[in-house]
């Protein structure tokens, strides 16, 4: 007879206990130990604390395994368990986290808390229990093609179909649903969700909102038309991903030294400023021959491909300096400069931020973001143990993706979604748009340090997307570093990890779905390698989405910055565009509500939001990577400093990479 000490934590969410009957069972490397019942009712926020006398002989503790069954009454409830912590009978101390919600009559094995990975020393009961955990796991996180040459998706046809333990919580859900209503209901009050007529004025759109507003939406809807405005987004606006350096101008937009003298001045011409690489470009060819939505309110849609020839100019504003409003070149295809008509230059610039509209929404937002952590979470799942270092390190940065992706593909993106309703690209032209994004999708392109050298924007002043997002990159590698070498001694530990290199195949297959092309590892051969993908994962699945997503409402909240649809085809002639030829293509009044307002929801992220690098859930239980974690909080404290004084002398606050405001995941 040995005695065991076992402690065991709910959680404190309202609805964490349970009236159902809990058991435990002890699992060594002899065996396993008889079920025992600990209690059959666990309130919210208790830390209960039990004795077990175990007749059985089963070794050193490998696992304890949690049983929750039905107690007197047919009532069936789910129990969050946050971890469980036995005393042997030496008195060594074992943890095994949970942090997971245990739902019907059911048993969860749950491994001793040490991150590990699989070697030729591992013993087969060791390697049996987690290959059942991952073959149960894959029972419940299937693959489904959500659309030919788009990533796999998970298998749920509506958030109900999801495993529990990845929906969100109630306070979560709860939070979100009063941000929906409240943001609907100033604007329902006035009418403006059911009226289909154009805006007869600019100036009305400011008076959709009066509490729902924002310091930068206020000044965004100020300075909108400004050339050095238009210039700053491509930099620091919601999409900082499409500019790239150009050297030479291409064969389909023939921009000459004499169109645009005028925006150069008299001391250079545009050969010298290509060569000097001040010239930079905004090419919207994705949208070619992508089939425009066919009725908003009963109206035909428009898209256009244009491209945008931009300048730094000695002050280092970034300036319009050309805009073809398409990719064919000629008399009906006009390129537009700054010395036209003030409403002609307004509407091919308005053309161009609502093509900038479709891609980022689409490919870099959601492929780059979204669709990206939603393929690594299920991969994840079903790949990698939950004792496995990998998964310990990820999962803070997986969570609720399978949440708020299936919620986007029923309401967003889904038949007569907010895409069909609202959007120039409808659902059709989202996986059009997404399969060409795919086919084009480069690993250097979600690796943020290679990605800035690639569009040759190393050296161009008032950057801030990447000087704050580099700082992040450098401290962020370094944690991953430091983690990856705590339990990787060799290369050779990479190459042998089974788990590992199965999940890297995976998400390859069918998230990448085996693009060559791409440069994306199908396996991992040493510990730099592994370091840069995981990098990269987090990165894409933290940073850069807050850096696309959190100021949606400060730069579309406006709606001529941002149209999402336009009802006039684009102009194939100058001299010809009025005020009024502009309000009669822009969106309707109430298309243009239901996108400001879905901009502000997803700008404000509810409650139970968790900051970049906080990690309440200890997956980590070996005092080397919990230091290297606090060592990691304290860099991002430092950087989070270093960018709210940067913000103090910046023309505009950047304050979407302040690791403060950056949630771990992709949450909303």
């Amino acid at each position: 007879m040995a005695l065991y000490k076992v402690t065991v934590a709910t959680g404190s969410e309202p609805f964490a206990g349970t009236v159902n009957s809990i058991s435990i069972s002890l699992v060594g490397v002899k065996g396993e130990s008889a079920k025992q019942e600990l209690s059959h009712l666990l309130l919210p926020g208790t830390v209960c604390d039990y004795e077990l006398n175990i007749e059985e002989d089963i070794g050193e503790l490998l696992s304890v395994r949690l049983f929750k069954e039905t107690y007197l009454f047919p009532v069936q409830d789910a129990w969050y368990c946050q971890y469980v912590k036995v005393f042997d009978p030496i008195g060594k101390l074992h943890k095994f986290p949970v942090y997971q919600w245990v739902s019907g009559d059911t048993s969860v094995l749950i491994p001793e808390g040490r991150g590990s990975i699989l070697s030729t020393n591992s013993g087969n009961l060791y390697m049996d229990q987690r290959k059942m955990e991952l073959e149960k796991n894959r029972e419940v996180y299937k693959w489904k093609m959500y659309a030919p040459g788009c990533p796999y998706c998970i298998d749920a046809d509506g958030i109900g179909d999801l495993p529990i333990n990845e929906q969100y919580s109630d306070e979560k859900r709860g939070s979100f649903l009063v941000t929906v209503l409240l943001s609907k209901l100033e604007v329902g009050l006035k009418g403006f969700m059911s009226n289909t007529d154009s805006w007869r004025n600019l100036e009305d759109i400011k008076t959709m909102f009066y509490f729902n507003r924002t310091d930068t939406f206020d000044k965004v809807s100020q300075i909108w038309n400004e050339d050095t405005f238009f210039g700053y987004q491509y930099l620091n606006g919601v999409n900082p991903m499409l500019i790239r350096k150009c050297l030479n101008l291409p064969e389909n937009f023939p921009v000459t030294s004499s169109m645009v003298a005028a925006s150069l001045g008299i001391s250079t011409d545009l050969q010298k400023e290509l060569q000097n690489g001040n010239v930079f470009l905004a090419d919207y060819k994705s949208l070619q021959g992508i089939p425009a939505n066919e009725s908003i309110n009963g109206k035909q849609q428009y898209i256009s491909a244009p491209m945008c020839l931009l300048w730094k100019d000695p002050q280092d504003h970034l300036l319009p300096i050309a805009i073809q409003l398409g990719q064919t070149p000629g008399e009906q295809t006009p390129i537009f400069l700054p010395s036209d008509s003030e409403w002609d230059w307004t509407l091919a610039k308005i053309w161009v931020r609502n093509a900038e509209c479709q891609v980022h929404q689409t490919i870099y937002h959601m492929l780059h973001t979204h669709l990206l952590a939603e393929m690594f979470n299920i991969a994840t799942h079903r790949q990698l143990p939950r004792n496995h270092p990998v998964y310990k390190l990820l999962i803070p940065h997986l969570r609720y993706t399978l949440d708020i992706n299936t919620l986007a593909r029923k309401k967003l993106i889904g038949p007569g979604g907010f895409f069909d309703q609202n959007m120039a690209v409808n659902e059709e032209g989202v996986k059009s748009l997404v399969r060409r994004a795919m086919e084009e999708m480069t690993y250097s392109a979600l690796c943020l340090p290679e990605d800035i050298k690639a569009r040759g924007l190393e050296s161009i002043p008032n950057y801030f997307y990447r000087d704050d997002g580099q700082m992040i990159w450098e401290a962020m590698e370094r944690f991953v570093s430091n983690m990856v070498q705590h339990y990787y001694k060799s290369d050779e530990s990479v190459r042998t990890d089974p788990e590992l290199q199965a999940w890297v195949a995976e998400i390859y297959e069918k998230g990448f779905l085996s693009n060559e092309s791409s440069g994306i590892p199908s396996s991992l051969e040493t510990v730099p390698s592994l370091v840069r993908y995981l990098t990269m994962v987090i990165f894409r699945c933290s940073v850069q989405h807050a850096a696309v997503n959190s100021g949606l409402f400060d730069f579309y909240g406006w709606m001529p910055n941002g149209p999402s649809s336009m009802k006039s085809p684009p102009p194939t002639a100058k001299g010809v565009t009025t005020l009024q030829t502009i309000l009669d293509a822009l969106p309707d009044v109430n298309t243009t509500t239901t996108v400001v307002v879905t901009t502000w929801q997803l700008s404000k992220e509810p409650q139970d939001q968790r900051c970049l690098g906080c990690y309440p859930d200890e997956h980590f239980t070996e005092e080397t990577p919990k230091k290297l974690i606090q060592k990691f909080q304290e860099k991002l404290t430092e950087i989070s400093n270093i960018i709210n004084e940067k913000n103090q002398t910046r023309s505009m606050l950047y304050p979407y990479l302040d690791p403060k405001i950056v949630e771990n995941s992709v949450s909303i």
